[in-house]
């Protein structure tokens, strides 16, 4: 059986007569960049070599601003900065680090950027990787030492005036977010081309406008859980991405095992802890993908009960799948229940 999700607003711009899709792609923060769009005849419109030039421009401005695993980005300038000093931040950086911080407050810290030094430590950082021979996951002690300097390394953030503080040592890590103001990015550029029909996708994030040449709008297949019976999947559940972004977080990505321990890359930042809540993965259907990749982070790591009270409480359509035995659990949140098309 295969479900269908629709969106609640439907936008009456019709696809221009005679378009046709065309196909860009291209390579970016470790992963590929794919946008489908509708070319018309339109006199003027950009062509294929100066829509793929500016399009990969919008990503590496984020990459460049915003990436953990360049010293030379401003976040990684900013990591390695002096303690007690402060920091212009250019527009983008300012405007993810900001949305991400309102996150981390509202998710009562589930979602931290200023986690990185956790994740760096659990191996999932860009140095003394997890995949890399030698490398022991962090004893209790460990642990414990870190989360006790980060009550102590708080980030000072000045929205106003687009600085910030670094109290010394703090590491920021968007990688939870910047996908998604990647695809978001993307987007603006189609717009500011006059290009309103398009599906753009980064490392799976994905962020849908307009509709095909035949009308129908962008359908994607939510993401399905790798590695289980297909007879005890949940059922298939397509999307029709008109004005909408979604973006997933799951433990079945990035994770490795220690004896029989298995550890997920997302870390809890309140226990500095890979999680151990049963929850395989968690969508969230938002017109934001910044957004939805955030709080997708954020109700993973709170697990079904909570995360679903954080969704209710947010307006957030979230699909929560956990582990059940050799199966798995669906839940959905009641913003998600009211896209069902039934």
């Amino acid at each position: 059986m295969r479900r269908v999700l629709l969106p609640q607003h439907i936008s009456d711009q019709a696809a221009p007569p005679g378009a046709a899709i065309r196909d860009l792609r291209g390579l970016s923060m470790g992963t590929s960049w794919s946008v489908r769009l509708l070319e018309s005849a339109m006199p003027g419109r950009a062509g294929s070599a100066d829509l793929q030039q500016g399009l990969q421009q919008q990503l590496d401005l984020v990459v460049a601003q915003m990436s953990h695993w360049s010293d030379e980005s401003d976040l990684g300038r900013f990591n390695r900065a002096e303690p007690g000093s402060w920091h212009s931040l250019p527009a983008a950086f300012c405007e993810v680090l900001g949305f991400a911080m309102h996150v981390s407050q509202a998710s009562g810290g589930a979602y931290d950027p200023c986690a990185g030094a956790l994740v760096n430590l659990w191996g999932f950082g860009p140095r003394h990787r997890y995949d890399e021979p030698g490398f022991l996951p962090p004893n209790k002690e460990t642990v414990a030492l870190l989360l006790s300097q980060r009550q102590r390394r708080r980030l000072e953030l000045d929205l106003p005036a687009r600085r910030a503080r670094q109290p010394g040592g703090l590491q920021l890590d968007l990688s939870a977010i910047a996908k998604g103001y990647g695809v978001d990015r993307l987007a603006r550029y189609l717009d500011s081309q006059g290009i309103g029909h398009y599906l753009v996708e980064v490392g799976g994030e994905l962020r849908g406008a307009g509709s095909k040449p035949d009308g129908q709008p962008w359908w994607v297949m939510l993401e399905q859980v790798d590695g289980a019976d297909a007879d005890l999947h949940p059922p298939e559940m397509l999307l029709a991405l008109h004005g909408l972004s979604v973006a997933t977080s799951g433990d079945y990505r990035r994770f490795f095992q220690d004896g029989t321990a298995r550890f997920s890359h997302t870390i809890d930042p309140r226990s500095g802890m890979p999680i151990a809540n049963q929850l395989a993965s968690v969508t969230v259907v938002h017109e934001q993908c910044m957004a939805a990749d955030a709080w997708s982070t954020a109700l993973t790591v709170l697990g079904v009960e909570a995360g679903m009270a954080l969704a209710e409480e947010q307006g957030l359509a979230a699909r929560f799948l956990q582990r059940d035995g050799p199966g798995f659990h669906e839940t959905l949140s009641s913003h998600m229940l009211a896209m069902l098309d039934e």
